[in-house]
């Protein structure tokens, strides 16, 4: 989930009618809620649609260019994946590659690895990752300073918003926690639904991994994510872009910029083979 931290609220008084009145009246734009019990809501809401989300299949394009110091494109390459969920965690499978389906070669060692993660992720809890480490929202809060809580409507929806920003003399530990300390960003929360709408982030000071030894992540790479409602109060990924600057083995300067684009979610089942294997199959909603 997004990373944040507790933040002690402003308290907004409520307007008061004349006092020969005993009622009282209800600011136009209440303050927003407790930041730290926001996203709890949000976490636990994402885990209530997890069941729901598996009966889903999206489609994914993602664009990566590399460029030079002057910002001009060198190469590009497109990946299409198909996305599904599995006990809770997503799984894609390779399509094409640059406009090109994938060579039997290719699509059979494809077939083997989104196999695996399939049965891996069956006997995974959905909590705990898949692949690569995580970090739980309870010790991102205690990384992360929220600043500037606020609602704004984003497209068209009521949404909290707020900035984060990484604590540098918070204690951390792994990748992932150090990495935390370098960011800060925006955050937007759909009040209604409590899903996550949009998440902003940059680095705002280098990151070194392994010391510097195997890269170093420069100081202004970024990220945005994009989520929306596809049905009945589900949302998915809509899409995202960002661009990041890095030096790699202390030799090689890396500059990229990526984009995905989410698309043609549809409901699907599960037709089971002879053999055990399985395959998605499109329907029409009810």
């Amino acid at each position: 989930m997004p990373p944040h931290s507790s933040l002690k609220l402003a308290v907004i008084l409520v307007a008061l009618l004349p006092a020969r009145s005993a009622q009282t009246r209800q600011p136009a734009n209440p303050p927003p809620p407790d930041i730290r019990q926001l996203m709890l809501q949000v976490q636990a809401h994402q885990r209530q649609l997890e069941k729901v989300r598996e009966n889903f299949t999206y489609t994914s394009l993602l664009t990566t260019q590399d460029v030079d110091s002057n910002g001009q494109v060198r190469k590009t390459e497109t990946v299409e994946q198909q996305n599904f969920f599995v006990n809770g965690h997503l799984i894609d499978r390779t399509v094409q590659k640059n406009g090109k389906p994938l060579s039997s070669r290719d699509l059979e060692k494809e077939t083997e690895r989104v196999t695996r993660l399939v049965e891996k992720a069956e006997k995974t809890p959905p909590d705990q990752p898949l692949e690569g480490p995580t970090i739980s929202i309870s010790r991102l809060l205690d990384i992360m300073e929220v600043r500037n809580p606020r609602r704004e409507q984003f497209r068209g929806r009521p949404t909290i918003v707020f900035d984060f920003i990484g604590r540098k003399d918070a204690k951390t530990h792994g990748l992932i926690e150090d990495a935390s300390k370098k960011l800060k960003g925006t955050l937007w929360i759909d009040e209604a639904d409590r899903q996550v709408a949009r998440l902003e982030v940059m680095f705002m000071d280098n990151f070194r991994l392994l010391g510097g030894l195997f890269a170093s992540v420069r100081k202004g790479s970024n990220f945005r994510f994009d989520q929306a409602p596809v049905s009945d109060g589900l949302w998915l990924p809509t899409g995202g872009e960002g661009a990041m600057q890095a030096r790699v083995l202390l030799v090689k300067d890396l500059r990229q910029r990526f984009s995905e684009r989410d698309y043609d979610f549809k409901q699907f089942r599960v037709e089971a083979r002879p053999s055990g294997d399985a395959r998605t199959a499109p329907t029409k909603k009810p």
